[in-house]
């Protein structure tokens, strides 16, 4: 599973990935999200369409710190020194833009909404920060500052085009079936061995050239690694972006891993070390926790292990059933 700095992961928009994607505004009138009526692949808006200035100096900076980070704000940052080095684009393919490559199609569309959660509606903004202090394991930005207002306008700009309501085709990850057993590590490491640990390392450390700020391929477990507060510490959202975008050079129309190949490896992966955060003010109402949240309190009969591994679909059945 070749990882480099312009790759890594996250989820499609269902309950399922809630997590690790923007949850609906429960304090508003209800927004079907519904797939677009054209079959056309969702294309991001292009910054060389607009003209010279202030606005595209601001949104092409914007575009280096997500896919540059570690340069800007990692351990050796030029401008401050506050996240693990990785790059935002190691979660957020192509920095945000590559299809079914966990890219930003939806942010400007649904932000701010509330997200289960944290138990509140959240602006873009707090979600950069959440990624901040989560996936780079790092410290937040202040909302005025010069780097969080590129970032987020930049954000914005990616998805401007898409309208409220509308599910653009090629948006989060792509959907995989259902194991019928627990994701099984064991089974994972033998997957990762043969094609994931040419570049990710045999203790996933990843690879970093001698004085580089950043990553060739970032670290998948490990104390530079993104924590277990992440989105991609669920299992169902790692499984899904392995299998559309790894080993490097696949693409959704052609993977390479089956997908009890994709479920495997992201329960070896999310078996290792990492660092862990607090998350004890995660779900308040823990009723709203994903199928595949490894924490709990659980509002249901099943464990932390089911949780983590599964079988999920005991899990999910009781869910809907508790609607």
């Amino acid at each position: 599973m070749m990882i480099k700095p312009d790759m890594f992961f996250r989820p499609e928009v269902t309950e399922a990935t809630s997590e690790a994607m923007p949850s609906q505004d429960k304090s508003a009138a209800p927004v079907a999200v519904i797939a677009s009526a054209s079959e056309e692949m969702w294309r991001p808006a292009k910054l060389d369409d607009l003209p010279d200035g202030p606005e595209k100096e601001k949104l092409a900076y914007g575009r280096e710190l997500i896919a540059h980070t570690a340069k800007y704000l990692g351990p050796q940052g030029s401008v401050l020194q506050i996240s693990n080095g990785m790059n935002c684009q190691n979660c957020h393919l192509d920095a945000g833009t590559k299809p079914f490559g966990n890219n930003y199609s939806l942010v400007s569309s649904t932000y701010p909404k509330f997200r289960a959660r944290s138990g509140m509606e959240e602006d873009i903004f707090k979600r950069v920060n959440d990624c901040m202090e989560r996936s780079l394991n790092g410290k937040t930005l202040t909302k005025d500052s010069k780097e969080m207002q590129a970032m987020m306008a930049y954000i914005n700009w990616v998805g401007k085009d898409v309208q409220k309501g509308e599910k653009p085709n090629g948006a989060g990850l792509k959907d995989i079936a259902m194991l019928d057993r627990a994701a099984s590590p064991e089974k994972g490491k033998v997957v990762y061995v043969q094609k994931c640990q040419v570049c990710h390392g045999k203790d996933g450390e990843g690879i970093k050239a001698d004085g580089s700020a950043e990553y060739q391929f970032p670290p998948l477990w490990g104390k530079n690694s993104y924590n277990n507060g992440a989105g991609l510490y669920r299992i169902s959202n790692f499984a899904k972006y392995a299998k559309a975008n790894m080993p490097l050079g696949v693409t959704y129309e052609n993977p390479q891993l089956t997908d009890e190949e994709a479920w495997d490896v992201a329960a070896f992966v999310n078996s290792q070390p990492r660092p862990k955060k607090d998350l004890s003010k995660d779900w308040p109402d823990i009723s709203g926790k994903p199928f595949d949240h490894p924490f709990g309190p659980y509002s249901d009969k099943f464990d932390e292990k089911q949780h983590k591994y599964g079988p999920y679909q005991p899990i999910i059945a009781a869910k809907e059933k508790a609607k």
